[in-house]
């Protein structure tokens, strides 16, 4: 058997029980959840956005909010800010890559709304410039980011950084995470 698939197996694992043993990150997933149950609760909403393998975590994430995680419910307003491949692709050209995520929270971003940005490095321009806008909305910033949270922890009043420097293990963390924030909002919502 190959052993780079029981190295990877491995690898994650690690990752995860790390992530296990961090009571500071544990809290913050849990004040995540708080933050978004209290937005839907007041009628605002949860923006997402990420650049390549983020943008698929981002819409994944969004995806059991807006659809259904484990129950049966109402939808609830959550948006991957990047599904609009006319309006990326118009702002990307007029504008620059870097303003796509910026322009459009400007757009859609309200007081109270939640914007998630996901971004291994924790650097990504785009995203960066979108947490600075949804700051002057006065958006409440999470970022999801590898383990030093990047330039992103400057913007960010939650940082879920994964416990790695390793894109596909941050990615495999960030699904994580999400999920858990995804099932305790919809536990609490539905309750």
């Amino acid at each position: 058997m190959n052993s780079r698939i029981k190295d990877s197996i491995s690898e994650s694992i690690k990752v995860k029980q790390d992530l296990l043993e961090n009571q500071e990150l544990l809290q913050t997933i849990q004040k995540v959840s708080d933050v978004c149950i209290q937005a839907l609760k007041q009628g605002n909403k949860i923006l997402f956005c990420g650049n390549g393998g983020s943008a698929s975590d981002a819409q994944h994430l969004a995806a059991e909010l807006s659809g259904r995680f484990y129950l049966d419910r109402e939808p609830y307003f959550a948006e991957a800010l990047h599904v609009n491949t006319s309006y990326l692709t118009a702002v990307a050209n007029d504008y620059s890559f870097e303003e796509v995520y910026r322009r459009i929270v400007k757009s859609k971003g309200r007081k109270g709304d939640i914007l998630i940005s996901l971004s291994t490095s924790g650097n990504s321009k785009n995203i960066i410039l979108a947490m600075e806008a949804a700051q002057k909305l006065e958006m409440i910033n999470v970022a999801m980011s590898g383990q030093t949270g990047g330039e992103m922890k400057k913007y960010a009043d939650h940082l879920l950084n994964a416990p790695s420097i390793d894109t596909p293990r941050i990615q495999e963390s960030h699904i994580l995470m999400g999920h858990i924030f995804c099932e305790l909002i919809e536990k609490e919502m539905e309750a």
